[in-house]
């Protein structure tokens, strides 16, 4: 007999063996990712497939049902290599959430109503039973922005943050002025670089607007400013980061 889904979201339960203990705690995070791949069941079939070992805890379909394939107590392994905040065992410490959609390499198709929907709903019952703090639901991008892109410009945040779920603050408008880019150094990189590490970024401080850091500034670029994704730190960038650092619990 097929278990019953923890979360009363979930439909049903697609169970994958891709999992292992919790080597820390607590769980205090909440990764989304896209799938990527053509179909919900090609996603579903490699999400349980032992020699893919990549798997989930949820994963919510283009029409809105929500498939739990992990325990939440067990360590999923949807993040793989990745930080946040000095935190490097990013699934020990999190939950994740598989989002069937075609990602970058699809087109990175629109998402759905009714899926973004069971995606606010899923997300608001898991940070309110683990006492996941708004800052902590992240993109993949955000914890791997090197290796990952998803899920994606397209992704719906500000729906996200408009139902409570979420770290967000109105964009600041994209206007001409100074910006920073790959090749330029010097005192303001710095600046820039502590900034997005004060946010939870791994950015070292060096001073150097080297490939690193314009792959964190497109990474938050996807999550927080997506109207333009290019890595180049203009005003508005900067300025986003300045309001969500400030919007940060014991900041006001």
């Amino acid at each position: 007999m097929k278990p019953n889904p923890e979360s009363p979201l979930a439909t049903s339960v697609h169970p994958s063996p891709n999992h292992g203990e919790r080597r820390s705690g607590p769980v205090d995070l909440l990764i989304l990712h896209y799938t990527g791949m053509e179909s919900a069941a090609a996603a579903l079939q490699r999400l349980a497939n032992p020699v893919a070992e990549v798997s989930a805890h949820y994963v919510v379909l283009e029409d809105g049902r929500v498939v739990q394939m992990v325990p939440e107590g067990r360590r999923a392994w949807h993040a793989g290599r990745g930080s946040w905040a000095g935190i490097t065992d990013i699934n020990s410490r999190s939950l994740g959430i598989e989002i069937v959609n075609g990602g970058h390499a699809g087109g990175l198709p629109a998402y759905p109503e009714a899926q973004i929907a069971s995606v606010i709903a899923l997300c608001g019952d898991l940070t309110g039973r683990w006492s996941i703090p708004a800052h902590r639901v992240l993109a993949h991008s955000d914890i791997a922005p090197e290796r990952k892109e998803d899920p994606g410009e397209h992704f719906s945040w500000d729906a996200l943050a408009r139902a409570g779920i979420g770290h967000w603050v109105v964009p600041t408008p994209i206007r001409d002025g100074r910006f920073f880019s790959q090749g330029d150094s010097g005192q303001p990189i710095e600046a820039l670089q502590a900034m997005f590490a004060l946010y939870g970024y791994d950015l070292p401080v060096t001073g150097a607007f080297d490939p690193r850091t314009k792959a964190v500034v497109t990474a938050f670029q996807r999550h927080f400013r997506p109207a333009r994704v290019d890595g180049v730190a203009d005003a508005s960038t900067i300025t986003t980061l300045r309001d969500l650092i400030a919007a940060l619990p014991g900041r006001g």
